[in-house]
């Protein structure tokens, strides 16, 4: 493999340091680094350790000072409120610093925590933006989670202030965000805890005197005041976002200012291929990473446009919304998950609204989150015309860990990876005792340390738990918790979470693997495969169907074809005997399948209703269908 991508990656292994020192000279320093990388420091070494700078400053003040003043920073598009708005990076430097006064007057500075719990509006970004010129830590929380899992992050990470709004608004209801707050902060203790709330014409709130502020009337009472950036050490903390753990007590993953600044902004251009002043949207939620990452910092800091959306691909109001979008605001590219092109084709599966619209600026679809199954692949290449790109990164590292980096060079796409891996990533393929494995055998993909700029330093509060949840198991080595292979061309193949590879009569078997074959059947919108406890073989897999929109034919002829197709492909081996239709898979709002809550019920345990679910009520329909084909008995949901 030759070409840029290769000379990049070549520079980048023979000089780690030179690499990103020359990385560096994209961001704005109070002080540049002299010292590239610190390998004494923390768990496994720090980046930029002498540098200071403020993640805000990079974002707004910059454009301004330079001349981008006027071009759209934010563009927020909701079909569910039927509103759109721009605001440019001027406007944008006007809202944040008002805010930021708002909060300093609420004795908020450097290092306190404020969480921010709000829907998909550009006051949200506002908040973190304010924060970080202030130099206080936020962690987002994704607007409308239970109040006892809010109450948990506000405890844990020491809040001192808690911005949200009064609702969210999805397609066909309203969810009243003040009460769950109000009682969040009854079980953190934290009742006195100012707040700051914007009102929705969808449904206000009352607030309480002394303790709750109009976000609005903040805004308004501070306009026109210039509050400076504050100098942060480039290695102190951005943001803290929590994800779940297993032991049910979410991780705070920390992300510093510098490394991540560098990070982002070099992957905006090599691995995205967009230039200052383009249109970019992820179509993600800001209270997950890739919304923090590609909504918010990484576009802002690189001078694009960055598309708002508070909708869904489907149902805002149909399977054509995404086209639109990309259609009024000129979008030159897309990033969203498998899962979003999998509900747009099973309602649309000709892709007949595509036609009605003009996407001559888009570029580049590119997908992470959940496994892109080749046949979705291939249907948004045939329906689109343009490179369609799958690449995989995580909550921890903050950007891309494998993909094909378009801005350097486009490499042969191969259906089913995700690509090859980009420089900061020396990523190795592990037996369960910590050997490299020949190319193409399944085992534990793990990436040699250190980390490059932007992944995680620590957890926050918790550094024992940062070793033994990623360090402990392969030593010298990051544990991604991913399974999958190498092939002979260093093209990566993400095939399963590890907890998802099952041992079928002492067969590791990738659950991923047996999905790819499913997904192919001409009407499986989308699938999943779960490994359930069996007596005589240790694990069975049990697969479940979402069809296509339209699809007449007798479910059982479906599901035995679908059978025979895993046991042709996959062979008599996978023992793949059940097959399973249902409505809808249960997943998280980011769209991730509840893989393991799905296997509990199934064999008939005890689960925990998951924090992160987007429709409790899926999970019946699933204990249901289960139950029709012999698995179960379901058992009541523990409490939280």
């Amino acid at each position: 493999m030759q070409g840029a991508y290769r000379q990049a990656y070549e520079n980048w292994k023979s000089d780690p340091e030179g690499f990103w020192r020359k990385a560096a000279e994209a961001i704005d320093w109070f002080e540049a680094p002299q010292r590239i990388f610190d390998g004494q420091a923390g768990a496994y070494g720090r980046w930029f350790p002498d540098a200071t700078t403020n993640t805000c400053f990079n974002c707004v003040d910059r454009h301004v000072r330079d001349g981008r003043g006027d071009q759209a920073a934010l563009i927020h598009d909701s079909p569910v409120t039927g509103s759109q708005r721009s605001i440019s990076f001027h406007e944008l430097l006007g809202e944040v610093s008002a805010l930021a006064a708002g909060m300093k007057e609420l004795g908020i500075g450097k290092g306190d925590r404020v969480i921010i719990y709000m829907p998909m509006v550009p006051e949200a970004i506002i908040a973190m933006l304010a924060c970080a010129r202030l130099g206080a830590v936020h962690s987002v929380v994704f607007g409308g989670f239970a109040a006892s899992e809010l109450a948990t992050r506000i405890a844990d990470c020491g809040a001192r202030l808690v911005i949200s709004a009064s609702c969210g608004i999805e397609p066909g209801r309203v969810v009243a965000y003040k009460p769950l707050l109000d009682q969040a902060l009854d079980i953190a203790g934290a009742t006195s805890m100012p707040t700051i709330i914007l009102q929705r014409e969808a449904s206000p709130c009352s607030l309480m005197d002394g303790r709750d502020q109009d976000f609005e009337a903040v805004l308004a009472r501070h306009r026109g005041k210039q509050v400076e950036c504050v100098a942060v050490a480039a290695t102190d903390p951005l943001y803290i976002l929590y994800t779940s753990g297993t032991t049910g007590k979410p991780k705070g993953v920390v992300r510093d200012n510098g490394g991540h600044m560098v990070a982002l902004h070099w992957s905006m251009h090599a691995v995205y291929g967009v230039k200052p002043g383009e249109v970019y949207w992820a179509a993600s939620d800001i209270g997950w990473v890739v919304g923090h990452s590609y909504i918010v910092y990484a576009p802002l800091l690189h001078g694009n446009t960055s598309i708002v959306f508070e909708g869904k691909p489907v149902g805002t109001p149909d399977a054509g919304t995404f086209w639109r979008v990309i259609n009024e605001h000129k979008v030159a590219a897309l990033f969203t998950a498998p899962t979003a092109f999998r509900a747009i084709r099973k309602d649309d599966p000709e892709g007949a609204l595509i036609a009605r619209h003009d996407l001559s600026s888009l570029r580049t679809l590119f997908l992470a989150g959940e496994r892109a199954d080749p046949d979705t692949v291939q249907w948004a290449e045939q329906k689109l015309q343009i490179p369609v790109i799958d690449h995989w990164w995580q909550t921890e590292t903050g950007w891309t860990i494998a993909g094909n980096p378009v801005g350097l060079q486009q490499l042969p796409v191969k259906h089913g990876s995700a690509a090859v891996a980009m420089p900061g990533y020396d990523v190795q393929v592990l037996d369960d005792a910590g050997h490299k494995v020949a190319a193409g055998t399944l085992g534990n993909i793990a990436i040699k340390l250190p980390l490059p700029p932007g992944c995680l330093p620590e957890l926050w509060n918790a550094q024992s738990r940062f070793r033994e949840s990623y360090l402990d198991e392969f030593a010298g080595y990051y544990k991604t918790s991913d399974a999958g292979y190498i092939d002979t061309d260093g093209y990566l193949f993400i095939m399963a979470r590890t907890d998802d590879i099952i041992n079928v009569a002492g067969h590791r078997l990738s659950t991923g693997g047996m999905e790819e074959a499913i997904s192919g059947h001409p009407d499986v919108a989308e699938c999943a495969v779960i490994g359930v406890a069996d007596a005589m073989k240790g694990q069975v897999p049990v697969g479940f169907l979402v069809l296509n929109s339209g699809v007449g034919r007798d479910t059982a002829t479906i599901e035995a074809e679908v059978i025979a197709r895993v046991r042709e492909r996959i062979g008599p081996v996978a023992a793949f005997k059940t097959a399973v239709v249902v409505q809808r898979l249960p997943k998280t709002r980011s769209g991730k399948i509840l893989r393991a809550t799905m296997q509990k019920i199934a064999e008939g345990a005890d689960w925990k209703m998951p924090a992160t679910i987007d429709d409790p009520a899926i999970l019946d329909e699933i204990g249901a269908a289960l139950g029709r084909h012999g698995y179960g008995p379901t058992q009541a949901a523990t409490d939280a």
